[in-house]
């Protein structure tokens, strides 16, 4: 083999597919449906299906769907756990590389944008939690004061973040002052984007109305099927400071555990925030200038989304 076809080869990149969208867009559906068809494995992207133990409140893929194509990144951590960004970076990209060195295809699946961003782009997450020093800033309760000590640390992490936005200001200047340097550099010099892969993102776009109806009815069933109970054991195991009891569904559950509101008006929250929540999802994937959006739920554009990839992979093959 000459210089010129050895560098080719070396320089040859993994196929991987995204499968994105709002939560109850059919995500799971079309990703088994490409995993049957080009020999893939599913990676999980959602930062609550990580989680044991939590189970209806999480929408995960069924045991059935689970033993038909091999799924990654679900019930990887205890309940107890605060599992992060970066802790889903580190295990997704082992998992990509695992299931890339048996020849088969990785499928990101699911609606967690940041868990995206972090997995493909890198993610910087800084030094550790300081308490002490986050209590003394929660206790600041002058206008702009936190604002304006972040700007004197670090004046473009200031002109980023909102005066009003407190849990990010104090991160930063959390991490400037542990660090003895400005976030955002860190930021820069820590973020390292997956190597090796050439990707094909596609991205769900049902009709809004139609994903409202079908969240509104996903929420019902939730609570039907007992997610009040579920949270209850879990609260009795585990206690209630979860970070994961503050995902959707269960925060309502909480809720009405608590005696805060009753069970129908819990389930009206939840359909009002999972409906906020894809509003959300669809701003940050529409960021993304790679997404390749399919007017549908899944179910609807599976024969579209089979031809994009087989031609994509046709073309990584090249």
């Amino acid at each position: 083999m000459n210089r010129a076809a050895m560098n080719s080869t070396a320089a040859k990149l993994s196929p991987m597919i995204v499968v994105a969208g709002p939560t109850a867009s059919g995500k799971s559906h079309l990703a088994i449906r490409l995993a049957e068809r080009f020999g893939g494995e599913i990676i999980s992207c959602d930062s609550v299906a990580v989680y044991r133990e939590f189970e209806l409140g999480t929408a995960k893929p069924s045991l059935e769907d689970r033993a038909r194509i091999p799924h990654h990144l679900i019930d990887v951590a205890a309940p107890t756990d605060h599992f992060t960004a970066g802790d889903y970076s580190r295990l997704a990209r082992e998992a990509a590389r695992e299931i890339t060195s048996r020849g088969r295809l990785p499928i990101l699946c699911g609606g967690t944008g940041l868990y995206l961003r972090a997995m493909l782009d890198g993610l910087f997450e800084g030094p550790g939690r300081d308490e002490t020093l986050r209590e003394r800033l929660r206790r600041v309760v002058r206008p702009n004061l936190l604002w304006r000590m972040l700007r004197r640390v670090d004046p473009e992490a200031a002109r980023r973040i909102h005066a009003n936005d407190h849990s990010k200001l104090i991160r930063a200047i959390e991490v400037s002052v542990a660090a003895r340097r400005p976030i955002t550099e860190l930021q820069r010099e820590g973020s390292e984007p997956l190597a090796g892969y050439q990707v094909l993102k596609l991205g769900l776009n049902p009709a809004r109305e139609k994903l409202y109806e079908r969240i509104n009815l996903r929420c019902e069933q939730m609570f039907a099927a007992g997610l009040v109970e579920e949270t209850r054991q879990i609260v009795s195991r585990h206690g209630d400071n979860l970070f994961a009891l503050r995902a959707l569904g269960y925060r309502q559950a909480m809720e009405q555990l608590r005696g805060e509101c009753t069970l129908n008006e819990a389930v009206a929250r939840a359909q009002q925030g999972h409906r906020n929540y894809a509003k959300r999802q669809w701003t940050w994937f529409r960021r993304d200038a790679d997404m390749c959006w399919l007017d549908g739920f899944g179910e609807d554009v599976a024969d579209e989304a089979e031809a994009l990839v087989e031609k994509f992979l046709a073309a990584s093959a090249l």
